[in-house]
């Protein structure tokens, strides 16, 4: 059964860090384009960082410079460390596994997605 299990969300002081994680199962991340979204209630769902299998990664927007996607092949996880973190990054996460058929990036389709886990920024 394909999954993806995030962890790691909670509240955090501005100008903090978190680092969130995606368990996946079911298949291996080291194969796939992975990625993060987040989405705000009553807002569109926003890509934040993608990754392919070859490790190339690419951080978008407000994350850029901010965040950071990694992932770990031997615990088959997916990492989004997240620095200077804002009351405007108060949202909720998800992790993502991305079709490769036109390329690994956040406008390729999402195949399966995370429950999600909130963050929650406070100042």
């Amino acid at each position: 059964q394909v999954q993806l299990v995030e962890s790691g969300g909670g509240s955090v002081q501005a100008g903090g860090s978190l680092t969130l994680s995606c368990a996946a199962s079911g298949f291996s991340v080291a194969t796939h384009c992975m990625g993060w979204f987040r989405q705000v209630p009553g807002k569109e769902r926003e890509g934040l960082a993608v990754i392919d299998s070859d490790g190339r990664t690419a951080v978008v927007g407000s994350a850029k410079g901010r965040f950071t996607i990694s992932s770990d092949n031997a615990k088959n996880t997916l990492y989004l460390q997240m620095n200077s973190l804002t009351r405007e990054d108060t949202a909720m996460y998800y992790c993502v596994a991305l079709s490769r058929i036109s390329g690994c990036s956040l406008r390729s389709r999402v195949v399966t997605w995370g429950q999600g886990t909130q963050v929650t920024v406070s100042s």
